[in-house]
């Protein structure tokens, strides 16, 4: 079994491709038509000599039965074999794979948990200029701010109503991010409020990451109506597995009903796992936030963009072009200098005449 470091060598040199290279397999196939289909005969009139041996004889010109074959010369077959094999070959793609181009960044993998459920639809939230808003408008306004502080983190996305779902997997494309955040609306997940089941799938998510600081970020009202596990359980279980939930609430602490903000589970969910508690209608307490995660410690993130490919056809094609261009450049001479010789011979032939 190669080792990783012979693989990864490999990978690092340029190697000779070609993209169809299944093109090759007709190469041979002006040999199966010389084989296979007789050569062509062209009837032309003759005329019979009852003294043609003497004939043959006396000007010393061999004779054999059976048709005139006419025979290629030799710089006639090396251009048909240039020529074909030049166009096969060109035809086959061949291109240069150079080494992959890779791309270092430092980064953290942040996950945003934003709800969807019905209360976030409340006219409650007061924003930085005093406007009062939809709480999930609130929250777009706020994941708009924090996307741009996050330039070069990877974030993804999960959204929650009566279920929890993958909105966006962690990706450094963060204008997607907010992009599929835009395209929500309250209840779009259902009515109620699955907040624990969102903080567990937010963990499968983190099981298929390698990254030392695990953080979610969850924008929500804490009010918990319809999760399988309740959110203080998941806390619970995020912090067993070494994940950080910071809280930040959305909404009126003064409402009631199923539109109460629960700052209670918020702020118990985030002294679990080590976390922190944010109102959002507070802009000192966002700034917090944002201080907070800036002082996570980085890791590099190798990526691989691309291995570029330097195409190659152009050259056996060009070769194949010149071969036959060259040969008729030739015959052009060779026909013009016979034209220009029985030219100048011709008045000397009238003269004898």
């Amino acid at each position: 079994m190669p080792s990783l470091d012979h693989e990864s060598s490999k990978a690092d040199t340029v190697v000779l491709e070609f993209k169809y290279l299944w093109a090759l397999i007709i190469l041979p196939l002006p040999l199966l038509v010389h084989w296979l289909v007789p050569a062509y005969q062209e009837q032309r009139p003759a005329m019979r000599l009852p003294f043609f041996r003497q004939f043959s004889e006396v000007t010393q010109t061999s004779t054999r039965r059976g048709p005139a074959v006419r025979r290629r010369t030799t710089i006639q077959l090396l251009v048909f074999i240039l020529a074909w094999s030049g166009a096969v070959v060109s035809l086959a793609r061949p291109q240069w794979l150079q080494p992959p181009v890779t791309v270092e960044t430092p980064t953290r993998d942040l996950l945003l948990v934003v709800d969807l459920s019905g209360s976030m639809d409340a006219d409650d939230f007061k924003t930085a200029d005093g406007r009062m808003v939809k709480r999930l408008t609130g929250v777009k306004e706020i994941v708009d701010d924090f996307l741009i502080r996050r330039e070069g983190d990877r974030v993804g996305l999960v959204v929650f109503g009566n279920s929890a779902f993958v909105q966006s997997p962690f990706t450094t494309d963060l204008e997607v991010v907010r992009q599929l955040l835009d395209q929500t609306a309250p209840r779009m997940a259902g009515p109620k409020t699955a907040f624990g089941d969102a903080i567990g799938l937010g963990i499968n998510m983190f099981e298929k990451s390698d990254v030392k600081h695990r953080v979610m970020i969850a924008l929500t009202d804490g009010n918990d109506t319809g999760s399988q596990v309740p959110p203080e359980e998941a806390a619970r279980i995020a912090a067993d597995r070494d994940i950080v939930i910071h809280t930040i609430a959305i909404g009126d602490p003064a409402s009631v009903g199923e539109e109460v903000l629960d700052e209670k589970t918020l702020k118990k969910v985030a002294e679990i796992t080590d976390g922190e508690y944010f109102f959002a209608a507070d802009g000192e307490s966002l700034e917090g936030v944002y201080s907070t995660l800036d002082k996570l410690e980085t890791r590099v993130v190798e990526t691989v963009t691309h291995r570029p490919r330097l195409e190659l056809f152009q050259w056996p094609l060009a070769i194949s072009l010149v071969s036959v261009l060259l040969l008729q450049l030739v015959y052009a001479v060779i026909i013009w200098l016979r034209y220009a010789r029985s030219s100048r011979a011709s008045p000397l032939e009238v003269i004898n005449d």
